[in-house]
Formats: C-alpha cells, sequence, structure tokens
C-alpha cells in the first residue's frame, strides 16, 4: 500500500502479447515493476484497477495501443502518448541499449520532462472509429485494383487484347463473359475457371466498397464539419471524410501553418555548409505528419485544377500554364486548400470563390470622365466598348 502511494507516474511498454510497467516517485525513483499479460483480459483488468486513480500513464504510440488506451482509461487512469521516433533518439542520445524494461523506465521517466516534446495527440474514440472505416474502405480499394491486375493477367497470358479504354465497364465486363462461354477457345479451361473466380470476387469487393461508401456518406451528411469541408473544389463524399477522420480536431493546431506542416505541404530546407553552386535545388515536404492527410489534400488539388476558378490560376501561375513542375503546382495548391479548410473549420463558414467585403468597407463609386459623361473604369470600357457618336 506504500508504494502504491508513492507512485506518481507509470510508463508502460506495449508489446503484442504482453506488456511491461514501471512505476517511478515524485523523485523519479523506480518503485516498482509489471508484467502484463494480454490473453487473460479480466486479469489485466484487475491489475489496473489495483493502480492509483488518476496516475498518468505513459504509452508509446507503435501499434496496437488502441485497446489498451481505453482499459487504461476505464481503471480510472489518464493515459498520455508518447513519440515512438522521438522516445527512440532520446535512448540512443542516452546511450542506452534497447530492453522491455528501458523502454518502460524510460516511458516512466517522461512525466517529468518539461515542456512535454514526447507527447502527440490522443485521438478519441470517435475519431478512432472514423479513421477505422476509412483505412477499411482503402484496403478494399487496393484489393480491387490487385484483382483487376490479375484479370489484366489472365488475359496478357492468353494474348487477349480489349480494344477499349476501361475493361471493367459495361462493354468490357460484357466481353469478359463472352470469354467465359464455352463455344470461345480464345482462353484454356484453367484460364476461364481462374477468370471466372476473379470476377466473382472483384463483384464481391465492389459491394463490400458500395456498403461502405454507403456508411461514409451517412456520416458525412450528419457532420456539419464534414459538410463545410465538401464545399472546397475537389472534395467529395470521400475526401470529406477522410480529412475529418486524419484531422480529428482542429483545435489541436494554433494556426493554419501548423496543420500545412502536419499534412506534409510544407517544403523543408536541408542546408548546411556553403550554398552550392548553379540553379537552387528543390525542397522536399517533411515526413514527419499524417502521409493520409497529404494523399487527400493533393488528391483534391487535382479536382480542384479541373473545375477552373482561383485554384487553377495558383496552378498556371505556379507551373507556367502547366508546362513544368506541375507537381510541385499541385502542392502549392494543396497548401492553398488546406489553408482555407482551417478557416472553414475554425468559424464554420463555407467556402466561396470571391471573398466578401470587408464589414465597414464601402464600395468604390465609378467616377465620371469629365465631359463624357462615360464611367471612368476600364473595366466598364472594355466590357462596353468606346462610346458611340451620337446622330
Amino acid at each position: 500500500m506504500e508504494a502504491k502511494r508513492n507512485v506518481t507516474q507509470i510508463g508502460l511498454d506495449i508489446h503484442r502479447t504482453f506488456s511491461v510497467a514501471s512505476a517511478r516517485d515524485a523523485g523519479g525513483q523506480l518503485v516498482w515493476r509489471r508484467r502484463l499479460e494480454h490473453r487473460d483480459r479480466l486479469r489485466l483488468r484487475r491489475d489496473l484497477r489495483r493502480w492509483p486513480s488518476a496516475t498518468p500513464v505513459i504509452l508509446e504510440g507503435s501499434f496496437g495501443w488502441s485497446w489498451l488506451v481505453d482499459e487504461v482509461s476505464a481503471a480510472g487512469l489518464e493515459p498520455h502518448l508518447a513519440s515512438s521516433r522521438k522516445v527512440a533518439a532520446w535512448r540512443e542520445a542516452r546511450g542506452l541499449a534497447k530492453s522491455n524494461r528501458t523502454d518502460a523506465d524510460l516511458l516512466a521517466e517522461l512525466w517529468t520532462q518539461q515542456p512535454r516534446w514526447w507527447e502527440v495527440w490522443l485521438p478519441p474514440g470517435e475519431v478512432r472509429s472514423l479513421r477505422e472505416w476509412f483505412r477499411f474502405r482503402m484496403a478494399l480499394v487496393r484489393t480491387q485494383t490487385g484483382v483487376k491486375n490479375r484479370i489484366h493477367a489472365v488475359l496478357h497470358r492468353h494474348g487477349i487484347l480489349w480494344p477499349g479504354s476501361d475493361l471493367f465497364g459495361g462493354n468490357g465486363r460484357r466481353f469478359l463473359s463472352r470469354l467465359l462461354t464455352p463455344k470461345s477457345d480464345a482462353l484454356s479451361e484453367s484460364g476461364r475457371a481462374v477468370l471466372k473466380g476473379y470476377l466473382q470476387l472483384l463483384d464481391h469487393v465492389r459491394r463490400q466498397i458500395a456498403q461502405v461508401t454507403r456508411v461514409v456518406r451517412s456520416q458525412v451528411r450528419r457532420s456539419p464539419v464534414a459538410e463545410r469541408l465538401r464545399s472546397l473544389p475537389g472534395v467529395d463524399y470521400i475526401l470529406a471524410h477522410t480529412l475529418m477522420a486524419e484531422i480529428g480536431r482542429i483545435e489541436r493546431f494554433p494556426s493554419s501553418r501548423h496543420l500545412v506542416s502536419y499534412s506534409l505541404l510544407a517544403p523543408r530546407a536541408k542546408d548546411s555548409g556553403e550554398p552550392e553552386e548553379g540553379p537552387p535545388q528543390g525542397r522536399h515536404v517533411g515526413f514527419m505528419g499524417r502521409r493520409t492527410l497529404k494523399w487527400a489534400w493533393i488528391e483534391a488539388a487535382h479536382g480542384a485544377v479541373l473545375r477552373g476558378g482561383t485554384c487553377r490560376v495558383l496552378f498556371d501561375r505556379r507551373t507556367d500554364g502547366g508546362k513544368r513542375d506541375r507537381n510541385r503546382g499541385y502542392i502549392a495548391v494543396a497548401r492553398h486548400l488546406c489553408q482555407c479548410g482551417y478557416v472553414l473549420w475554425r468559424k464554420g463558414d463555407v467556402y466561396r470563390e470571391h471573398a466578401l467585403p470587408r464589414p465597414g468597407s464601402r464600395r468604390r463609386r465609378r467616377r465620371s470622365r469629365p465631359g463624357t459623361g462615360q464611367p471612368d473604369d476600364a473595366m466598364v470600357v472594355a466590357a462596353c466598348g468606346p462610346p458611340q457618336a451620337s446622330l
């Protein structure tokens, strides 16, 4: 009981079948170590409830932390998530060998590090649920792509060419159905059986994707934030759901620059020593952030450029009308959309192609040119043409 009262922070090193816990007191001294087995969930919960209530528990953000965070919270403890990359660098900087006991001791020691440079955001359960739906759909789409590639491979092995553009559209599926008939000699018996199995698998995966997409659409329609994100050019239901799930809480970003950096859309420089001669080399985006967010914003940028408007103007200005550096042009448009999305989310507004007039501003009155009675506005003159002489 005395040891329980002295515990002020606990480090929990997570593995697949077990975890190692290390407890420290207010002076940073090690109080005890425990090994927690994951197979017996009831015993795990009893062990967690024996720890002092409201004690901070630091877990490493490695694979499989989600369910253990829920168990720690249900036991009345206070979970915190640490960056795996930063913890590993801190351990190497101190010259310590990696082991389960060392990692648990270091995690328990992190609580005394101020400021909390090691801590990363711990998404709540509803955000993790959104991410799980999106990742499930993403896995299904990858499976669909793999099955389509295997169908193309079957046709390629038998020297069959499809003259159209989409093999899996209406005309393409009718072409594949004719190949499955016994009268067709284009495929061997094994080839017809393999192609039939792949087509059945493709139809099943497509039904799964359609079912998940309906769930995603219903979630987007119920969320005012997702509906505001859909007002951005190039953002549809899937991208709105992706952005909402990956960002989670907009309040954790002090400004749009932080969200841009988190989305891996901020170019980073790695200058060292004297500058090199010749043309400047292109900077690369960062690697510590959400790669899924980067993909989503760039996908939206492609659609926004095709739509035209402000995003097309920005793309043409960065790429000289699409003649050079097109990828960097899409990154610039994605950064612009990311900044707009931040403002829409924080202010609860929708996207407009043209900015509204500022409150309190007055519209500029058109002045007449002396002696003509015509408005002194070049745009109006260009639109209306030169004044006609009166008869």
